[in-house]
């Protein structure tokens, strides 16, 4: 039997999502969840779309891969639906795609990922290299030193994450030092050894690729370590606000991150967007990318759902490509060419509130180039 947009009777839309509530990734996919809700209830609280609410067919995958591409699944057989918001690891990502493919969905991603991929039954709303790690890197370069070490958690994103950074260091006559990587369920006293290797690579900056909660483990050794993120910072793409608040802000204090969005962003728009998600969710509960990224796609959905009235994925598609939103990090388009998100870079460093200090920010929006074709790795000249 065919997918079809609704059960019969039924006059809402239904939509899928998949963010791990529970497990170790909950410190970044809760926010996910809380972001792809905000906007789902802001728009039925404009009385849906054509009539009709959004409402979500919300599973917790537990933040084990298997489960997503189960769940997935589950959602487009037996829930019927063709959209699903939802993963934040590669790992969960690619449990899904093979699901969406096959039965022609539609996954909406909104995490910043290692790219060199395209599906056309997805959606990238996260960033790609060239919008985070090609900047990052040139920065890291011309502000700390040429000396990098890499640490990573065992799985795709990091290991193909540190390959792209790698090649960039180099290609800059920078070198990389030491490389480790721990398990994704690792424990505090697992950084130790880490930390000691770090001691004895004596690098000038430290290039994360630790997701979930072995991030505030790795910063809390950093810091029980008495190493100086004056002297020598923790650099990453993962670690957002939702981290550095587990953390502790003194434990984040001076570290940097690249990321499309930050809640210390000044503008009416996102301004508006942080007092909602505050007003939802509590005065102490801060924005970051990945729930900007989760919120902003929700918005695009609902757009190209209004002109095409159908879920259908053939007829979503083609509205959604090409289609642009005012963003609470700025103006965002999808780029027809790719089906990623033309995205701001920004580098911020974290201060004693556990917010972030935007040391840059592109001049203007940066096209996806998930394959980083058009860039040439992004080497030839300064920051602009």
């Amino acid at each position: 039997m065919p997918i079809t947009d609704h059960r019969p009777g039924d006059d809402t839309w239904r939509v899928g999502v998949l963010f791990s509530n529970s497990g170790f990734m909950a410190v970044i996919e809760d926010t996910q969840l809380r972001g792809t809700l905000l906007a789902i209830e802001e728009i039925n609280g404009r009385g849906g779309i054509n009539g009709r609410e959004i409402v979500p067919v919300i599973y917790d995958p537990c933040s084990e891969p298997v489960v997503f591409g189960h769940m997935a699944k589950r959602l487009m057989v037996e829930d019927r639906v063709t959209t699903i918001f939802g993963c934040y690891t590669s790992s969960s990502r690619r449990a899904v795609i093979p699901v969406v493919e096959r039965l022609n969905g539609l996954l909406w991603y909104p995490t910043l990922y290692e790219g060199f991929e395209y599906s056309p039954n997805v959606i990238y709303t996260g960033a790609a290299p060239n919008q985070n790690s090609v900047i990052l890197c040139r920065y890291l370069l011309e502000n700390y030193g040429r000396r990098f070490f890499f640490v990573g958690s065992d799985y795709i994103y990091p290991r193909e994450s540190n390959r792209i950074m790698s090649e960039l260091v180099r290609r800059q006559g920078g070198e990389v030092v030491g490389e480790a990587y721990v398990g994704l369920r690792a424990r505090r006293h697992e950084f130790l050894p880490v930390m000691r290797q770090i001691r004895a690579a004596s690098p000038d900056v430290v290039f994360s690729t630790v997701v979930g909660d072995g991030t505030v483990y790795l910063y809390q050794a950093y810091a029980d370590a008495g190493f100086d993120p004056a002297v020598m910072p923790i650099a990453s793409l993962t670690t957002t606000e939702a981290e550095i608040r587990a953390m502790g802000f003194d434990v984040g204090e001076g570290h940097i991150t690249a990321a499309s969005y930050f809640q210390s962003i000044e503008s009416s728009g996102n301004a508006g967007f942080v007092s909602r998600y505050h007003h939802r969710f509590g005065e102490d509960e801060p924005t970051n990318a990945c729930v900007e990224a989760a919120y902003f796609q929700v918005h695009v959905f609902a757009k190209a759902l209004e002109s095409t009235n159908s879920l259908d994925t053939d007829l979503l598609r083609p509205m959604v490509l090409g289609s642009a939103f005012e963003a609470p990090q700025g103006a965002i388009s999808i780029n027809e060419a790719s089906n990623h998100a033309n995205l701001w870079t920004r580098i911020g460093r974290a201060n004693r509130r556990g917010q972030f200090d935007v040391v840059f920010r592109s001049p203007s929006v940066v096209p996806a180039d998930p394959y980083l074709v058009s860039t040439g790795w992004g080497l030839a000249g300064g920051l602009a």
